[in-house]
């Protein structure tokens, strides 16, 4: 640190000097090999610098061919074991718990912040219309963005015609199941045509895609009215965006963590009656935590990503965030499954209820200082009959040091950004 060799402005010049050069030198090479922990002799240096040359000739042919964010890369990662789905196990059978249909609430604060379960239940005894529900969130997202900050792009036009299309097929007696005519919102990485799609970066913020996510053309076939684009941190980093920094609804102190930052917040606040989300490290489960709300982040293969911007091919997941687990388990069931667009998406059947009997599972705790009976959460699921198994996990591998395979492939899919240094706009 006394040489600055480890500060920003050396790499920038060192990349700079590399950049107005025709050839890398052997002088370059042992500047640089203190980044990798290497050194090396006259000669190693003098055959390094050759093949760098080479390799950023290479490199300057493949940038040369554009390249949209929805190319994966010539590679399939795939889950062990998952490589062929079982003959004729379908997509699983899901349904809600059985329960009377609840009262209407006199409050419309009550009304918005009822679970899925209730909305749908009212819904479907036409107690409340899919229109009043929207308009009744519209008007939310309006009075509360300007402190949460979660509103990128609100899609009224279309979610006023979808909410009439869903009374009317109610109505008529055509139900499409529970999320038929609930409100919901997309992280804005979600494309839908005829809005922007703006990834959260002021690059991107006029962007408009024609793509339509398979997410979302999932939603749209299970009768769900989209009413809002929703805010995620640039490039699904963080809670801070173009728009400023989301905040958590119960503390508007506080940023609501990211990078599902609009989904978790205008879902806690009862401005939308879901939301999705996605996550490469964290982005639905922590979101969540702070906010307050039920996030699932499916397992990798899952969910297609077709529609959806690309942070790491190898890690993204797309999940749904909710006011409960059960609101979760019924808008997975609308998502999950291939579609012939993403090649990591496959097959699975999913069922809800669980058909698994709870007093067979094991669950895993970690010790603290409090006994069993002083902790509420174990005593739940101790009266469902599970078994309870103190555990402890491995102190001593270096898992923060495993980011390094979502920074490279985010360096990766965003090369120009990444190479052009954009610190002002991101």
């Amino acid at each position: 640190s006394a040489l600055g060799i480890g500060s920003l402005t050396f790499r920038r010049a060192l990349a700079f000097q590399a950049e107005q050069s025709q050839r890398i030198t052997p002088d370059m090479i042992e500047q640089a090999e203190w980044i990798a922990g290497l050194e090396l002799d006259p000669e190693q240096r003098e055959a390094t610098a050759q093949a760098m040359t080479a390799a950023r000739g290479r490199f300057e042919a493949l940038r040369a061919v554009p390249l949209e964010n929805s190319v994966a890369p010539a590679l399939r990662f795939e889950v062990a074991g998952w490589s062929s789905p079982p003959s004729g196990a379908g997509r699983g059978e899901v349904r809600m718990s059985e329960r009377a249909a609840p009262a209407l609430p006199q409050a419309d604060e009550d009304l918005a912040m009822l679970p899925l379960t209730e909305l749908a239940a009212l819904l479907r005894t036409r107690q409340v219309s899919s229109l009043e529900l929207t308009r009744l969130y519209l008007e939310r997202l309006r009075r509360f963005d300007p402190v949460l900050h979660c509103v990128v792009s609100e899609t009224e036009d279309l979610a006023l015609r979808q909410a009439k299309r869903a009374d009317r097929e109610l109505a008529a007696g055509r139900y499409r199941g529970p999320l038929h005519g609930v409100p919901w919102g997309a992280k804005d990485l979600i494309a839908y045509p005829g809005y922007k799609t703006t990834w959260g970066a002021e690059p991107y913020r006029d962007q408009q895609l024609d793509t339509k996510a398979t997410v979302a053309q999932r939603l749209d076939d299970s009768g769900a009215v989209l009413i809002a684009k929703l805010s995620l941190g640039t490039l699904a980093w963080g809670d801070r965006w173009f728009g400023g920094m989301t905040r958590n609804p119960w503390d508007p102190r506080q940023g609501s963590s990211g990078s599902s930052a609009g989904s978790a917040a205008a879902t806690a606040a009862g401005l939308v009656g879901f939301s999705l989300g996605s996550e490469t490290l964290g982005s639905i489960v922590s979101p969540c935590r702070r906010c307050g709300v039920t996030g699932l982040r499916p397992t990798f293969g899952r969910v297609s990503r077709h529609g959806c911007m690309t942070l790491a091919w190898s890690m993204d997941k797309i999940g749904p965030i909710a006011r409960s687990v059960e609101d979760c388990a019924l808008i997975f069931a609308a998502l999950h499954g291939a579609d012939g667009l993403d090649p990591t998406a496959v097959d699975r059947p999913f069922h809800w209820p669980a058909r698994r009997d709870l007093k067979t599972l094991r669950i895993g705790y970690f010790e603290n200082d409090l006994a069993l009976t002083d902790r509420p959460e174990l005593q739940v699921l101790k009266e469902l009959g599970v078994q309870l198994v103190p555990i402890s996990l491995p102190a001593d591998y270096p898992v923060g040091a495993m980011t390094i395979i979502l920074n490279t492939e985010a360096a990766a899919v965003f090369d120009e950004l990444t190479r052009n240094h954009p610190d002002e706009q991101l």
